[in-house]
């Protein structure tokens, strides 16, 4: 029954890795999956199954050393709030941005001319859109955070910590998001921000 168990184990891993949107943690979790049902075949003396197990254990260690060892090219844009690709981003992947910022919903159904007022960052890596940064600036250097939305393949905070590190050339000195989305709170966290009174804020 317990060796059962571990085969049922072994098994969950490998489809919850399917579900993973980072390839890393997908590539991670499948990894673990396989060990244990690889485990889980010989016990059981199926060496079938422990041979391909074997095999996704190989492909997913080499997929992971290429994709640890690679290098993300980053760049910077300064972006239209009224440009057709910024409101493209933003019509594209409302439903996930939405998610993670709740309280956003009136900015994106407004027109883009209305967003004229905001100042947008994007974050491309090797040409792809990796993120957007949308705020207010203020004379001071303070930066107040609308949104701070990284697109699913780049969650690893690689995105943000190249943000971060190239902000202070756009002349901004600190950055405060005063929302309520429980789900941006941990990356926050995880960024170094700091609560201070009903803000969350970050000086760079």
């Amino acid at each position: 029954m317990l060796i059962e168990l571990v085969g049922y184990l072994g098994s969950v891993l490998v489809v919850v890795s399917m579900l993973m949107s980072s390839v890393v943690k997908l590539r991670v979790i499948n990894t673990v999956g396989s060990c244990i049902s690889g485990t889980y075949a010989l016990v059981i003396h199926s060496y079938p199954l422990a041979l391909m197990n074997l095999c996704l254990i190989v492909i997913n260690l080499y997929n992971l050393a290429k994709l640890l060892k690679s290098e993300q090219h980053y760049d910077l844009i300064d972006a239209k709030t009224d440009d057709a690709y910024f409101t493209y981003f933003l019509s594209h992947y409302q439903q996930d941005i939405l998610n993670f910022f709740p309280e956003a919903g009136s900015i994106l159904t407004k027109p883009a001319a209305s967003l004229n007022t905001r100042t947008a960052f994007i974050v491309c890596c090797d040409a792809a859109p990796a993120g957007i940064l949308l705020g207010t600036m203020q004379e001071n250097g303070t930066f107040s955070v609308t949104l701070d939305y990284t697109t699913p393949m780049y969650r690893d905070c690689s995105a943000g910590k190249f943000l971060y590190a190239r902000l202070p050339e756009k002349g901004i000195r600190t950055l405060t998001y005063t929302g309520n989305s429980d789900k941006h709170v941990p990356y926050l966290q995880k960024m170094g921000f700091q609560k201070e009174n009903n803000a969350y804020v970050k000086h760079l």
